[in-house]
């Protein structure tokens, strides 16, 4: 008679893979949001995997985590692992039959700038699909299936990093509305135009341009840039533009600069290919 005794099970892969994001990024809601799930579920498969261990690997403070010192030794470990689990999915991905190129993008950018540079992708990728998934963070290429990723962000060191343009903020507004604007002390009777995501843009032009901004500033807010840009266009109002978000309907003379006013905000538009993607990140280098 075979006997089939029960074997020693591990932690479940998700509470590894929770730790392993908290451990890297410093905390449980970082963790949860590039996993995707909420901070409560990231603390309880820590809970998970340090009852299996028998050993804490975070210490909980009010202040936030820091990890222990066996949580410490084990990160590299685990970071490497998932990164093979990555390099191997993706190996896995590229044997199918039907191949679709993998896009994340900030959502401005996808609109603004990528929508007009797909066919550039398509000419080097003729069998392919063009596949864009709107994210509002970076995704981690080692990790995630995107075959490119294109943000305004701060620059890394990513040897697969390539920066695009120079991220710098000025007003913008149609030339109508444009001919009412002297000088920045008209914008106090203008309504000013704000994207949620840089709810600081006109703070920080203002501080770095010298400006004192009157008024009610910012008293229309958008969830998507491309609508505030609409809107600018209509003449609603005075958009805090993003150079790379707006130079189209600065070149077709659909907005203008009412003063030559830019500042540099320390970011650029940054574009990461993974491996096997230098192709596309070529074809939209040559693009600009």
């Amino acid at each position: 008679m075979p006997v089939s005794p029960p074997r020693p099970k591990g932690p479940p892969l998700n509470a590894l893979r929770a730790f392993e994001a908290a451990a890297r990024l410093g905390g449980f809601a970082l963790a949860a949001e590039e996993l995707c799930v909420t901070p409560g579920a990231v603390s309880q498969h820590i809970k998970t995997l340090e009852d299996w261990a028998g050993t804490p690997l975070f210490e909980r403070r009010s202040h936030g985590v820091r990890l222990t010192k066996a949580g410490s030794s084990l990160l590299p470990k685990f970071t490497a692992a998932f990164d093979q689990l990555g390099h191997a999915t993706r190996a896995l991905r590229g044997v199918a039959p039907a191949k679709t190129v993998q896009i994340a993008a900030l959502p401005s950018v996808a609109q603004l700038w990528l929508a007009p540079r797909l066919p550039s992708l398509r000419a080097v990728r003729p069998e392919a699909r063009m596949s864009v998934t709107a994210l509002e963070t970076p995704p981690n290429l080692s990790r995630d299936m995107f075959d490119l990723s294109l943000f305004i962000a701060v620059p890394g060191k990513l040897e697969a990093q390539h920066v695009l343009a120079r991220d710098e903020i000025f007003p913008v507004c149609a030339p109508e509305l444009a001919r009412k604007i002297r000088t920045p002390d008209d914008l106090a009777a203008q309504t000013l135009l704000v994207d949620a995501a840089w709810p600081e843009d006109w703070s920080l032009w203002a501080r770095q341009a010298g400006v004192t901004l009157l008024g009610d500033f910012g008293s229309a807010s958008f969830s998507l840039y491309a609508m505030a840009l609409e809107e600018a266009r209509a003449g609603a109002g005075v958009l805090m533009a993003h150079r790379v978000l707006v130079q189209t309907a600065l070149d077709a003379g659909q907005l203008v600069c009412p003063f030559d006013i830019a500042v540099p905000t320390g970011k650029v538009l940054v574009l990461t290919a993974a491996p096997g993607a230098e192709d596309l990140a070529a074809a939209l280098l040559e693009a600009g």
